[in-house]
């Protein structure tokens, strides 16, 4: 990995293109014109773009950029402020000041509506086992202008933590968070949108196991969370009890404590 910035640079996006690279610990590399393929070429290896208004992560087998994007958030967070119905919010039960952790973070969808939905005094916090895809949705979250207070507020909130989620739930005490949520096929529907399929190739994936589920289990103070497809037999694996949706592709299954 390495750090340019876009074609057309200045002063400014020089300096955090290099700040970036110390905060990773990889090479800064100026761009004096080159191409990104042609750097890409010379380095073999992935980059990371500073651009006017985002990062983008380069990946050298993919064709797209990965770049941050809150999806489906902003107007499923709209359709609730009108008191509309939103499947997540149902099935996790989330209220002001309460606790919410997302074991397959992706681009943060879910995330930012819990963070809506748990308010300033909750807090929501997600785990990404690849290094880069974390530091480019952390940075993302930070940064995003939804030109929408209420959501770039959500969006800021969310801790995001650079860890396999197995590994970040077995440090965490008994009962100290109010819902564990996972959603494994959360590349799905992110990969069907411009921009964001080089995240097939980034994303590190974990088979969901017994041993996840037990964790989150101990890990949880009210309820763990699943969002899988209608055909998946995780629910019944599990003990799931099965939020069922018609016309969906996928349900939301919940195990209470």
């Amino acid at each position: 990995m390495f750090v340019t910035t876009a074609g057309r640079t200045n002063q400014q996006m020089i300096e955090i293109a290099m700040e970036t690279a110390s905060k990773l610990g990889v090479p800064y590399i100026p761009r004096k014109k080159k191409s990104i393929e042609l750097l890409q070429k010379e380095t073999t290896s992935d980059c990371i773009v500073v651009g006017k208004e985002r990062l983008e992560l380069f990946h050298m087998e993919s064709a797209h950029p990965f770049f941050f994007h809150p999806n489906s958030a902003m107007f499923r967070i709209k359709r609730l402020i009108n008191g509309e119905h939103d499947p997540f919010a149902e099935a996790a039960q989330l209220t002001k000041g309460m606790s919410f952790l997302d074991c397959t973070l992706g681009l943060a969808s879910d995330s930012i509506v819990a963070s809506y939905l748990v308010g300033n005094s909750g807090m929501v916090t997600g785990t990404e086992g690849q290094k880069y895809l974390a530091f480019i949705v952390k940075e993302g979250l930070k940064s995003w202008d939804s030109e929408y207070p209420v959501m770039n507020e959500a969006m800021a909130r969310i801790q995001v933590i650079h860890s396999r989620a197995l590994d970040y739930l077995k440090i965490l005490p008994e009962h100290s968070v109010d819902c564990v949520y996972f959603d494994p096929m959360f590349d799905e529907s992110i990969l069907e949108s411009d921009g964001i399929k080089a995240l097939g190739q980034l994303a590190l994936y974990e088979d969901l196991t017994k041993e996840m589920i037990d964790e989150a289990l101990r890990v949880a103070k009210h309820r763990v969370l699943l969002k899988e497809h209608y055909k998946s037999q995780r629910f019944e694996r599990y003990g799931f009890q099965i939020y069922r949706r018609k016309t969906a592709k996928f349900h939301f299954g919940v195990l209470e404590k």
